[in-house]
């Protein structure tokens, strides 16, 4: 066992630290790896590579570079004590985009307008209203889907969940108008 050189272990260890560096990062802090591929991916052959993704997320840019910035050093710890190469390449990266003030609040007030519960939130995800946020005031309106699954073939919200979330934007954009 001492002489095994095993990317897959190593790679576990990163993998772990992922998830660690968001926790170390909270309230907003998100650490995922979702694509893991283990060559040669035979059940009896010690893996010689592993190619896998690291999605970090932060509600700020600098919180992000801080979360990479430790997950690549823990990387190079890894490497040197394993003895075995990493490589970690820039697939993609993507601003933070702060919504506007005013939009949240609008949101906020009409779902207290409406009698829902509503909470402020920060969402990684690449929204339309990201896009829209760099041409116009934007802001968000999340609902409940079964689960907690959004964003995946299997999300499923309620028809009443729907309907509210469309109450909610109605009544912020009506108030955003001026006629509300």
């Amino acid at each position: 066992m001492a002489l095994r050189k095993d990317a897959l272990l190593a790679a576990t260890r990163i993998m772990q630290d992922v998830v660690a560096a968001a926790h170390r990062h909270p309230p907003h802090g998100r650490g995922t790896v979702g694509m893991v591929q283990v060559f040669p991916n035979s059940r009896n052959v010690i893996p010689g590579r592993v190619k896998f993704s690291i999605d970090l997320r932060n509600s700020t840019d600098a919180l992000v570079d801080q979360m990479a910035d430790e997950v690549k050093a823990f990387a190079a710890r890894v490497a040197k004590d394993s003895g075995l190469g990493v490589q970690i390449e820039l697939v993609s990266s993507y601003p933070a985009q702060i919504f506007h003030n005013d939009c949240i609040d609008a949101v906020a007030r009409a779902a207290k307008k409406l009698g829902y519960s509503n909470m402020p939130a920060v969402s990684g995800a690449g929204h339309d209203a990201v896009y829209m946020a760099k041409l116009a005031p934007s802001g968000m309106i999340f609902i409940p889907c079964k689960d907690g699954i959004s964003h995946n073939e299997i999300e499923d919200a309620k028809p009443e969940h729907i309907t509210a979330g469309c109450n909610v934007l109605l009544h912020a954009m009506l108030e955003r108008a001026g006629v509300a």
